[in-house]
């Protein structure tokens, strides 16, 4: 029979009690404990995004120089190392040629009629407007008057290449989407390899209709269709891959680190509105070797100069390709989870 209290209520078990205390301690420390996380999390989005563009600006910018000896060396003088390197070319169509072959980013032509300026936009808008306000500065010193020349520019319906910088987050959920959306639909660890071939094969339809709405609805990209396709293809599945395979090594926490990892981090690295050049150092190297950099660079190379620097991107897309590829084969030879045990009923 319970015990009660003088008055007739039911006495309290200090015991009881004392665990309820102990729950309701360790609730709140679990709530403080995530609501710091979380603030942690959101000050970090906000500095991934907002540092780049602070800091933005020409970082060892490629700088092609051509003229008479004396002005290029006054004007390679001046410059801060820091900002640009300088390449030197005999003529002004050697110069010409060289930013087509991305040897350099930009450059001027020294001439005793005028300073002639040549970007190319389609490598980075910002760095264009960079060149062309140097050369500004430049004619105004010698008092020559400035010619501008766009040697690789964005394609007509696309002038400010608007569509190309739109293409960040698409490809980011690119990735995401289909890795998340088929570890539900097919869950399990005997369903791996569907999984899979499932964002693999997405990879290259999204690629594909991607590369035409940006290419033939928009008028955003040139180039060939078919090349600029496939690099954007693997850049997803790199994306896709990875995040499956860290969701079938870690389960769910999997699928946050690579969110975390692509979006949060990778997109505004990725550099892909204003090219790698515009960013410090070290963040435009860590930049360019998550998928949503490399991805960002390759586009622009098969989009715009014919494959050129098309290399080292599509290398680092597949090293991440074999890495997610690598941590599916690891989740697939782990050992089944024992099936539970059922004692038959005599």
């Amino acid at each position: 029979m319970p015990s009660s209290t003088p008055d007739g209520g039911p006495e309290e078990n200090p015991a009881a009690s004392a665990h309820t205390d102990k729950t309701t301690r360790s609730s709140w420390i679990r709530l403080v404990t995530v609501l710091i996380g979380l603030t942690a999390v959101v000050g970090g989005m906000l500095l991934a995004f907002a540092l780049p563009s602070i800091h933005g600006g020409p970082h060892e910018m490629k700088l092609g120089l051509a003229g008479p000896q004396p002005a290029v060396d006054a004007v390679a003088g001046n410059l801060a190392p820091d900002e640009w390197t300088v390449v030197r070319f005999e003529t002004p169509e050697a110069l010409a040629a060289g930013i087509q072959k991305r040897e350099a980013t930009g450059g001027l032509a020294f001439t005793a009629e005028a300073v002639d300026v040549y970007t190319a936009a389609a490598a980075g808008a910002p760095g264009a407007a960079a060149v062309t306000a140097l050369g500004t500065v430049v004619a105004q010193q010698q008092q020559l008057p400035v010619r501008t020349h766009d040697v690789v520019p964005f394609p007509a319906d696309d002038p400010r290449g608007a569509g190309l910088t739109a293409a960040a987050l698409p490809m980011v959920f690119g990735g995401l989407v289909p890795a998340i959306a088929l570890t539900q639909l097919f869950p399990g660890r005997n369903r791996l390899l569907l999984r899979v071939v499932g964002v693999v094969a997405f990879a290259v339809i999204a690629g594909a209709a991607l590369t035409a709405i940006l290419q033939f609805g928009t008028g955003s990209l040139a180039g060939n269709y078919w090349l600029t396709a496939e690099g954007l293809a693997l850049g997803m599945a790199a994306l896709a891959l990875t995040v499956l395979g860290l969701e079938a090594v870690l389960g769910p926490i999997g699928i946050g680190v690579g969110a975390v990892l692509m979006m949060f981090i990778g997109n505004p690295l990725s550099a892909l509105g204003t090219g790698s050049n515009w960013l410090p150092d070290g963040w435009s190297t860590f930049g360019q070797l998550l998928p949503p950099g490399a991805t960002g660079s390759l586009l622009r190379a098969n989009a715009f100069f014919g494959g050129i620097g098309s290399g080292y991107p599509s290398m680092v897309l597949a090293c991440w390709v074999v890495f997610g590829l690598v941590l599916a084969g690891i989740a697939a030879l782990r050992e089944p989870d024992p099936a539970p045990v059922v004692d038959d009923p005599e």
